[in-house]
Order: structure tokens, then C-alpha cells, then sequence
């Protein structure tokens, strides 16, 4: 198949869409957005492993399919597991010469909830054994597909129908957003980045080497839900850029434990970003305080990080 390619200033993207438009994702959905780039950056010679959530739903109603390659719907607690046999049978096959020696990129994506919650131990299994896979979070902060429900990836004060904001529990979440890439970190494996749609090329960029790299490679993207978060459909860009911008959701990669900022800028102050959504309409200005604090402290431990 010849590609074409378009410009954008010094930069190449392809007019390829190995996933199709046509799904029936939200109008706004910042994770199909993110799912459209990543799969720009990684191509056709992929097997993908799709856990249960907004992604496998939106895309693959029966008897219809967005995916142009190939696709193993997964459960939620075992889509690492299904990426591992999958790398293990290509292996195998062209070791006994069933099929041609070919490099296949083998991709698992999953939600947060299959990720930080229920798929946990699958893949730090995987991690830990050392495939030859990328591991793509695509991170809506709660359970969406099934009723806005908390997750252990939702931030502290976001209200969501099992967490929500009430006249005893006025703050809604009361726990902090569960630190993911720094648990793939920990597993020493090649490579961990985090990435949002709202910076299109760095996120490209980031999953293309996440795809080169030999061994397990992880990279946590941030997926604003315009239904979950209650906010405009037309502002799913401009909230992703604000997470960032505000230090809520830095921009970073760790290759090989050393670690790098890709945005290190003067943070926004938090209550921007929280006050434009309605699922932080309820926190009073001492618990947006706290929030900054927390904020504040996290990215000066980050910054520690990438300068050490």
C-alpha cells in the first residue's frame, strides 16, 4: 500500500486511518482522537489486544468495525495477557518457519479502570516478563462506558456517580489519581512516556519509539471525556492542553530510567483548569487550594526527577 503524506510546517503526517471514522464515539471524544493518532504512528503491521470500555464499544458494534487491522476484542482484567500470547505465537510461528519473518508491533489498549484497576496484575505480569509490546493506556479518568464510575485513575475532587459530591462527602473523589507510569517505571522496563491528543505530534512521536523500542513499552494518554468531565463538546483540545499546562497532566518519557519534561513551563494555576468542568463545580476555594498544593509538590518532585 502506497502512503501519502501531508505537511504540517517541518513535519510529515500520513493520510492513512487504520481506524476509520464511522464509530460511534461522543462528539468531542478526546480518546477516539487520541486511538486516530496512535494508530497514524504505528501503521498497518499491528495486532492489536482491545480491552472491554469506550474504545472496544465505539468501534467495533456488530456487524461493523473501525479497525482496518488486525483486532482481538479482550476482557478487562486480561488484555496484557492476550498481548503476551500474541507476541509469543508470532514468535513462535516464524521460528517454525509458519509464517514470513516479519516484524509485527504488538499493541494492547485498554481504559484506566482495565488498567489501574482490574488489569493490574496482567500487566505487570507482562512488564515483568519482558515482551516485545506497547501498552497503551488511554486514560478518561473513570469507568465512562459503563456510568461515569470512579476509578483509582479518577483525581482527587472529581464527582462521579460512585464517588459523588454531597452534603456528607462535600470533595466527591477522596483519594489521589493513582500514579500509573511511575508503576510501569518501577517494573525497569525500556520505555515509559505520558501523551495527550491535545499535543498531537508529541504523542505520535512518543508511540512510534514506544513501538521501536525491543521489550515492553507503556505510555499513559490522557483521553478527555467531554460527558464524564461536563464540559462543551468542542473543548476536549483546550481542557487536554490546560491539564497540562497546569501540571495536573505533566508531559514526560522515561527511556531506560532517565527521565525527560517534553512541556516545562511556569504551571497555570490549577483552578483554571478544574473550574471549567462540571465535575469540579462543587469544590470550594480551600479544597482547589489543597489541590494546587498537591499539585505543586508533585511536579517539583518530577522536575527533580528529570534534572537528576
Amino acid at each position: 500500500m502506497t502512503q501519502e503524506f501531508v505537511k504540517f510546517g517541518k513535519r510529515e503526517i500520513t493520510t492513512d486511518e487504520p481506524f476509520a471514522s464511522g464509530h460511534r464515539g461522543c462528539i468531542g471524544c478526546g480518546e477516539a482522537l487520541a486511538v486516530r493518532l496512535a494508530m497514524k504512528a504505528l501503521g498497518r503491521d499491528v495486532a492489536i489486544a482491545n480491552a472491554t470500555g469506550c474504545i472496544e464499544i465505539i468501534s467495533s458494534p456488530l456487524p461493523d468495525t473501525s479497525w482496518e487491522v488486525p483486532w482481538i476484542h479482550t476482557l478487562f482484567e486480561n488484555t496484557a495477557a492476550v498481548a503476551s500470547g500474541i507476541e509469543s505465537g508470532y514468535k513462535m510461528l516464524m521460528k517454525k518457519g509458519r509464517i514470513p519473518q516479519k516484524h509485527i508491533d504488538v499493541i494492547a489498549i485498554a481504559g484506566d479502570g482495565a488498567t489501574a484497576d482490574i488489569g493490574i496484575q496482567a500487566l505487570s505480569g507482562a512488564l515483568e516478563r519482558g515482551h516485545d509490546f506497547v501498552y497503551l493506556c488511554f486514560d478518561n479518568e473513570a469507568y465512562m462506558n459503563t456510568g461515569i464510575q470512579r476509578s483509582s485513575s479518577t483525581p482527587y475532587g472529581a464527582s462521579t456517580t460512585t464517588a459523588p459530591a454531597g452534603k456528607v462527602i462535600t470533595v466527591g473523589q477522596q483519594t489521589q489519581k493513582k500514579n500509573m507510569p511511575a508503576i510501569a517505571v518501577a517494573h525497569n522496563i525500556p520505555y515509559v512516556a505520558t501523551a495527550s491528543p491535545s499535543y498531537p505530534f508529541d504523542l505520535m512521536e512518543k508511540v512510534k519509539k514506544a513501538a521501536d523500542v525491543k521489550g515492553p513499552a507503556y505510555v499513559h494518554i490522557l483521553s478527555v471525556c467531554d460527558t464524564g468531565w461536563r464540559i462543551p463538546t468542542n473543548m476536549s483540545v483546550t481542557i487536554g492542553r490546560m491539564a497540562v499546562q497546569t501540571g495536573m497532566f505533566p508531559l514526560y518519557e522515561v527511556e531506560n530510567g532517565k527521565y525527560k519534561l517534553n512541556v516545562d513551563k511556569e504551571l497555570k494555576p490549577v483552578e483554571e483548569y478544574l473550574k471549567k468542568q462540571g465535575r469540579y463545580r462543587h469544590l470550594s476555594d480551600d479544597e482547589i487550594q489543597k489541590i494546587q498544593e498537591h499539585v505543586t509538590q508533585e511536579y517539583a518532585k518530577l522536575k527533580q526527577l528529570a534534572t537528576s
